[in-house]
């Protein structure tokens, strides 16, 4: 069978390809989009992305395409971003590409590509890390802006894990209206039970706008169309069978026994089926596959060249009859083999000595000529290279190097990896520190300190802890203080109790005299990390006092503004003056903002936000949170530390009921954040507003989301867990069990001495107490009472909540309230929060109505009724309805009651219809996903008895369903 080696046509493929053509669609009309691709080696993915790229190209958009390159156990980091950007920059320019970015912001792409200048070699932090994400995503969104986009990561099976961090960022963070499809492929034969893609892959795919897309072998008939288009003509007779048999429907193989040749039997291994088409090339061409194929799955010609060690024109000869026969494709300025499974082949093929001295050429040509490969890929390739080659002495130097490399180009978990290997490779080379110039314990802090920046806590322990214990640190009590700082900060961060020992340890080793920024800044850590913590309120002003006296000698402004919030913090809980506080972190803001410390200055935000919501000054605490979110986004950390802003902005408008509004920022940040603390902060709110508005379902699925997400041990603190326990309070009142309510609370009625107690405690406080009037039981209030007594009240807020317990005590107790609920009701009114002026209300109008005074229950229950209704806070309105009609004083204007079954949500999901509101747009307000809302919206079409959304949108209005 004479014939090319590949179909010029793509053969079969019509799910998949609909699929494809499905998301591009929808991301061009703006709901973008991302399809995990994945399939079996040789299944075909590449060609079927290939060919789809091809037709998006045609329909106006640009194709971004990257692959992860397998070497070593992990590939090279953030390999498919650069290899993205190099293209864009080969269409566009660097110019133009600085031209897409925020002014000043396009040196951050130089982590991915150096012709964007130098990386900051010292910005490593987790900070650094976020903007080069944001600043990836926002490049993207803006070429999008211009046209559709399709980002295509090819062979995610061998990423690293920098890569899977950003490509999960990317594919959570993509925006409504953003023309932007992401393709991800990989091998599924590749991922075993622990294989680092699958967690990934099951997160991406609960992601609404994520398909999964399994490409499948070919049937008998598409293996016959592939093989006709192959050969240009029917195949001879029974050749068509053996194929399929032996090829089981893949169509690399399909490919490769067609290109074997009818006069040859059939090759008996996959390895030999592989090898074929290269076998049957000139020994020349087939010994410049060997040298390629050490290389990695795509080389470059100028590296090609000095490796196998031939002129231009004895480089070129050998190498047309690969290309020819599609062994080898052009790729920009090198070489890809078809497919990774023929570079394996031809590179297991090799013999063990062959293959060391391989991999010696390519490290030696690579040290010899620096210039063939950029400085942090060429660091990571000899560290391969060297270590495949069993030299021990230049694999450690290498992976050395390579250490700086990744950390400089923010890969912390590819750094740490490296460390590691040279941890692992020293007891191996005698003169160990003498070759890489650094002592065992500083590669050991070294790894310690990626682990941290890695997010890999349980590693970082154990070698902080391997270090202490071999004493190298003994003599160094700097390096014996950092060592204890980061591992106390590690145990903090998996919620370990032995964190505050351990802060407390590295802050006794570093010396007082003379003053040190290395003190300040450990200082700086014990305060502002065991300020949460329970009982550790007088230490970490002692230490925060002291931090902030040594930062300012030593000239540390980032500290000394970062212990200045701190200081603030700690002033207003023992002053109770708001407007001191606001005084003196305006002034840590103006200087950070000078300084342009992105750190203390998004703190200040956010610090301030708090405080003006804590004191009841809702309106004005939205405005400088989203203040705050606007400079995150300015500074590239929208979607990380706006993230904790887009907290301090929902919480003021659930306060002002605003409710929508706030649901339209939790359902815009969920997705865009993987924090703990901050995705069940967004939970409670969410759920707490489903609470009032009847949706009892959906608040426990809040409250389900949320523990899971606090830290607990040492870590546990007040604001954290004690709202959520009080969501499943509420909860259980609403489904009747206040003896639930109150076991859910038991937290706040024993985590006596956590930060911000009061704030928190209280609201918990009062739903004990109305849990308490519930069951009628004294015994549990006397117990509620005592932990109130020992609270102090601060501002307004807190106030009407001490007067909601002291209404809601009286109530347990059975003795006259009304006075006590129009005391509560007033103090919410003054601080503009309708939801809790309806409830003092309702409350006050049932006990005017227990006092036999139905003059005053009337007007109570007629406002508490409108507070509701605005807020569609139904059990509540229908609450108050109920009390009206047995104070014979029906509400005015009550709702007509039109029997057309609508539930709670129907009726929510209808009035934003009825205003004009998309599906997309419904989802975002009511925080449900867009197939919901659209199942919603066709069941309310049904009940309604019309054809359409302005339709039902008219008869709402008639019937006066929203007056």
């Amino acid at each position: 069978m004479n014939a090319r080696t590949v179909s010029p046509v793509l053969v079969g493929r019509e799910r998949e390809s609909a699929a494809l053509g499905a998301a591009f669609r929808a991301a061009r009309d703006g709901t973008p989009s991302a399809v995990l691709l994945g399939g079996e080696a040789g299944v075909g993915k590449t060609r079927l992305v290939t060919d789809f790229g091809a037709r998006a190209r045609a329909e106006g958009a640009r194709v971004l395409v990257g692959g992860c390159l397998e070497l070593g156990t992990e590939g090279l980091p953030f390999a498919p971003f650069t290899a993205a950007l190099r293209g864009l920059v080969r269409d566009v320019g660097v110019d133009g590409v600085r031209a897409l970015l925020p002014p000043g912001a396009g040196d951050g792409l130089a982590r991915l590509l150096p012709d964007f200048g130098d990386a900051d070699a010292g910005a490593f932090t987790g900070e650094s890390r976020a903007r080069l994400f944001e600043l990836v995503l926002t490049l993207l969104e803006r070429l999008a802006a211009a046209g559709p986009v399709v980002l295509v990561v090819e062979d995610a099976h061998w990423a690293d894990a920098s890569t899977r961090d950003l490509l999960t960022f990317l594919v959570r963070n993509l925006g409504a209206g953003d023309a932007l499809l992401i393709v991800v492929t990989y091998r599924t034969d590749e991922l075993h039970r622990a294989h680092p893609l699958r967690p990934v892959l099951t997160e991406l795919e609960r992601v609404e706008h994520v398909a999964r897309v399994e490409v499948g072998r070919l049937g008998r008939d598409e293996v016959g169309a592939l093989v006709r288009g192959i050969l240009g003509t029917d195949p001879p007779a029974g050749a068509l069978a053996d194929v399929f048999e032996r090829s089981e429907g893949n169509p690399l193989f399909v490919e490769a026994l067609v290109g074997s040749g009818a006069d040859r039997d059939l090759p008996e291994s996959l390895r030999d089926l592989l090898l074929g088409a290269v076998q049957r090339l000139p020994e020349d061409t087939q010994e410049i596959l060997r040298v390629a194929a050490g290389g990695g799955a795509r080389i470059e010609h100028e590296l090609l060249a000095a490796v196998a060690g031939l002129d231009e024109r004895e480089l070129t000869r050998g190498l047309r009859p690969a290309v020819a026969a599609n062994v080898l494709v052009v790729d920009g300025d090198g070489y890809a083999f078809r497919h990774a499974l023929i570079r394996e082949a031809v590179h297991d093929d090799l013999l063990p000595g062959e293959r060391t001295r391989l991999h010696v050429r390519y490290a030696r040509v690579l040290e010899e000529h620096p210039e063939l490969m950029p400085d942090r890929a060429r660091a990571v390739t000899l560290a391969h290279h060297w270590h495949a080659a069993h030299d021990v002495v230049r694999a450690l130097t290498a992976a050395w190097r390579a250490v700086g490399e990744t950390r400089r180009a923010l890969a912390y978990a590819e750094a740490l990896r490296m460390a590691s290997r040279v941890l692992g490779l020293w007891d191996r080379v005698p003169d160990a520190a003498e070759r890489i110039g650094v002592p065992h314990v500083q590669v050991m802090e070294e790894a310690v300190t990626l682990a941290d920046l890695a997010g890999e806590p349980d590693v970082g322990i154990r070698l902080a802890t391997e270090a202490l214990r071999l004493g190298e640190a003994a003599g160094d009590p700097m390096r014996a203080a950092r060592l204890h700082e980061l591992r106390g900060m590690l145990r903090l961060r998996s919620g370990s109790d032995k964190a505050p020992a351990d802060l407390r340890e590295a802050a006794r080793l570093v010396p007082a005299d003379p003053p040190s920024a290395e003190r300040a800044r450990v200082l700086a850590t014990l305060a502002t990390k065991i300020l949460g913590l329970q009982g550790t309120r007088r230490e970490a002003e002692a230490a925060a006092r002291e931090a902030l006296e040594v930062a300012r000698a030593v000239g540390d402004t980032e500290v000394e503004l970062s212990i200045e919030l701190n200081m603030a913090w700690l002033d207003l809980f023992h002053d109770d003056d708001p407007e001191a506080f606001f005084a003196r972190v305006g002034r840590v803001a103006a200087r950070a903002s000078q300084a342009q410390a992105f750190d203390p200055l998004l703190r200040a935000f956010t610090n301030h936000s708090d405080v003006l919501e804590m004191y009841g000054r809702h309106a004005e605490a939205a405005e400088v949170a989203a203040a705050g979110i606007a400079r995150a986004e300015e500074y590239g950390l929208v979607r990380s530390a706006g993230a904790h802003l887009s907290i301090n902005a929902a919480e003021p408008l659930v306060s002002l009921g605003r409710w929508d509004e706030a649901l339209g920022v939790i359902g815009r940040t969920l997705p865009r954040t993987s924090a703990g603390v901050i995705r069940a902060g967004l939970h409670h709110l969410a759920g707490t507003v489903a609470v009032a508005r009847g949706d009892l379902g959906g608040a426990e699925r809040h409250a389900a989301e949320a523990p899971g997400l606090i830290a607990r041990g040492a870590a546990r603190r007040a604001q954290n867990l004690f709202p959520v326990c009080r969501l499943n309070a509420l909860i259980a009142l609403a489904r009747g069990r206040p003896e639930g309510a109150l076991d859910a609370l038991e937290p706040v009625l024993t985590d006596v001495g956590l930060p911000d107690d009061s704030r928190y405690a209280l609201p918990g406080l009062v739903t004990a107490a109305a849990a308490c009037a519930e069951l009628g039981d004294a015994a549990a209030l006397a117990k509620v009472r005592a932990r109130l007594e020992g609270l102090r009240v601060y501002g307004p807020v807190q106030e009407a909540h001490r007067l909601t317990f002291a209404a809601e005590a009286a109530r347990a107790e059975g003795v006259p309230e009304q006075a006590a609920w129009d005391a509560a009701a007033a103090a919410w009114d003054a601080l503009h929060q309708p939801y809790e002026t309806a409830s003092a209300l309702v409350r006050a109008g049932e006990a005017a109505l227990a006092a036999g005074d139905r003059d005053r229950a009337g007007p109570a229950l007629r406002r508490a009724a409108e507070l509701a209704d605005g807020l569609r806070a139904v059990p509540l309105r229908d609450r108050a309805g109920d009390l009206a009609r047995r104070a014979g004083a029906p509400l005015g204007g009550a709702r007509p009651s039109p029997g057309l079954g609508l539930t709670p949500r129907e009726m929510e999901v209808l009035r934003l219809v009825a205003a004009g509101r998309s599906n997309r747009e419904i989802a975002e307000a009511l925080f449900i996903s867009v197939k919901t809302a659209s199942v919603h919206v066709s069941n309310i079409l049904g009940k309604l008895g019309v054809a359409g959304r302005g339709e039902a949108a008219a008869r709402a209005h008639r019937l006066r369903l929203f007056d």
